[in-house]
């Protein structure tokens, strides 16, 4: 199956694997330590009206999945299987300051406004180091294909500005989208597992390696933490997690698949459909009621699915097919679709057996 994989897809090598399998197993040997850690410092989530756990737990699994990531890079660095990319240094190094800033709020509750400052900033860093949304692949979409007319000072300065807009919008918008799901134990660590090998498939079709790299290798440290989240769960990924891999995402999505084909633009908003429908909610919900879109509530899609009846498991399982399903539709655009089910089927085997493991310790604990 392995061998069809690579066949399928050329620029999908043993790299990509490799990084999976070295992040979960860094990962899975970190997180007690960060567990134990948690407990003994009191770093933990204190249970209150607006959440569902009901014991005090550990919130700083974004330290196991950011050190587990950028272990892992180092590793792959030394086996000489690091895919030199130029957006690369700009993604890593946004990752690491939106995780600085997470595991910071975690520990202190920063300021919502002044969170949204400092995440615009790293956005900024990130734009001119070149990870941002060309006006080029937008026009595209309508189907422009001549665009000699740029080259007007005032055209590239005003598409500049636009562009640099947009790029903010969804690197802060996706980065806090994926904070919003964070809600219930192993929804967000499954849905992101699920668009980050969605990404990476896509990525690795349009011969974007280096970004195939970073979507295989989240995906290993989310396995990592999942182990340890499932329902009942040990730990949370805290703003720290949330931050870093919403924002690896986001500019996974830039950089492997918005600068490919010129429907491509498009996929990373089915792929993310769950982050995306959630904050778009959420967020209008807030400002018809007329409060602040950044006052966390609980009227979040998963919340509204425990109320209705729906245990932890079955809102899991339902937001995650979703998430599946919005992969299928993305990679089916790009002829990856058999491939994309030999990866999901592998990784809901994979998912199942550390639910099953997880509840397995919890019972014995």
């Amino acid at each position: 199956m392995i061998t069809n994989l690579f066949t399928i897809i050329p620029s999908l090598d043993q790299s990509h694997l490799i990084g999976a399998f070295i992040s979960y197993l860094i990962g899975v040997f970190i997180v007690p330590f960060v567990i134990d850690f948690s407990q003994k410092e009191g770093l933990v989530d204190v249970p209150n009206e607006r959440k569902i756990h009901k014991a005090p737990i550990s919130r700083l699994g974004g330290i196991a999945i950011w050190s587990s990531s950028m272990l892992t890079f180092l590793v792959l660095v030394i086996l000489n299987f690091y895919p030199y990319g130029n957006l690369l240094s700009g993604i890593l190094l946004g990752g690491s300051l939106m995780f600085a800033l997470g595991l910071v709020d975690d520990i202190y509750n920063l300021n919502a406004k002044f969170k949204l400052l400092i995440q615009l900033s790293i956005a900024t860093i990130v734009y001119f180091l070149g990870v941002k949304i060309d006006m080029t692949s937008i026009l595209s979409i309508f189907g422009f294909t001549d665009f000699a007319w740029l080259t007007n000072s005032f055209v590239t300065m005003a598409f500049g500005i636009v562009s640099y807009i947009i790029t903010m919008f969804w690197i802060v918008g996706i980065s806090n989208a994926v904070n919003f799901i964070d809600g219930v134990d192993g929804l967000a660590g499954s849905v992101i597992t699920v668009s980050s090998i969605t990404l990476a498939i896509v990525s690795a079709a349009m011969g974007q390696p280096y970004t195939a790299l970073i979507g295989f290798i989240l995906a290993g440290s989310m396995l990592a933490f999942l182990t340890f989240n499932f329902n009942p769960a040990k730990i949370f990924m805290g703003d720290s997690g949330a931050l870093f891999s919403g924002f690896l995402l986001a500019t996974l999505s830039i950089a492997g698949v918005m600068k490919g084909a010129t429907l491509a633009i498009l996929l990373p908003f089915i792929v993310l459909v769950v982050p995306i429908v959630d904050i778009t909610f959420s967020s209008l919900r807030r400002i018809m009621k007329g409060t602040s879109p950044f006052v966390a509530d609980a009227e979040h899609i998963h919340h509204k699915l425990l109320k209705a009846g729906f245990s932890q498991k079955k809102t899991v399982a339902i937001l995650t097919s979703v998430a599946i399903i919005g992969g299928a539709v993305a990679t089916c655009f790009i002829g990856s679709l058999k491939h994309y089910f030999y990866c999901i089927g592998i990784l809901l085997l994979i998912m199942v057996a550390l639910s099953l493991i997880n509840a397995f310790t919890n019972h014995k604990d």
